[in-house]
C-alpha cells in the first residue's frame, strides 16, 4: 500500500478516483456489464436487467460508454441497430466483479438474517 493510500487520500472529496468508483460500482453498471459477456443490443440488455427503464438503461450506457468500459458500435442496418460491447478496460473488471458477485451470492441469507436481526431491534427500541 502508498503511503498516500494508506493515510487515506483515496477518500478525499476531490480524489479523482472517488467518480470512477461511483461509477462501476452502482448496480446497474455492475449489472450491466456482467451481461455483456457478447455484443448485445440494448433491447436485449433491457430485457435481461429486470426492472430497469429505459431512461436509466441509457444513462448507465452512457456512462460506462464515457468511461471506456463498453463501446456503442451503430449497426448499418434498417432500421439503424445497436450493439454494446465491452472494451478491453472493460474486460479488466470481468473478474474483480465475479468476485464480488459470488461473494454476494455466498453471503446473501446470512445479510438478510442480520437485516431482519436488526430491524426487529429497531422496532423493539421504537416501541420503547
Amino acid at each position: 500500500m502508498t503511503e498516500a493510500a494508506s493515510e487515506g487520500i483515496v477518500f478525499d472529496p476531490d480524489c479523482p478516483s472517488r467518480p470512477i468508483l461511483d461509477q462501476i460500482a452502482d448496480k446497474w453498471s455492475m449489472m450491466a456489464m456482467a451481461v455483456l459477456v457478447e455484443p448485445t443490443r440494448f433491447n436485449e440488455l433491457k430485457r435481461r436487467l429486470r426492472g430497469i427503464t429505459q431512461r436509466v438503461l441509457t444513462q448507465t450506457l452512457r456512462r460506462l460508454e464515457r468511461n471506456g468500459m463498453i463501446r456503442r458500435t451503430v449497426l448499418p442496418t434498417s432500421p439503424v441497430g445497436v450493439v454494446y460491447s465491452l472494451t478491453p478496460l472493460g474486460e479488466s473488471l470481468r473478474v474483480p466483479f465475479a468476485h464480488l458477485q459470488t461473494w454476494t451470492v455466498e453471503h446473501s441469507e446470512q445479510i438478510q438474517r442480520c437485516q431482519r436481526e436488526y430491524d426487529e431491534a429497531q422496532g423493539a427500541v421504537s416501541k420503547v
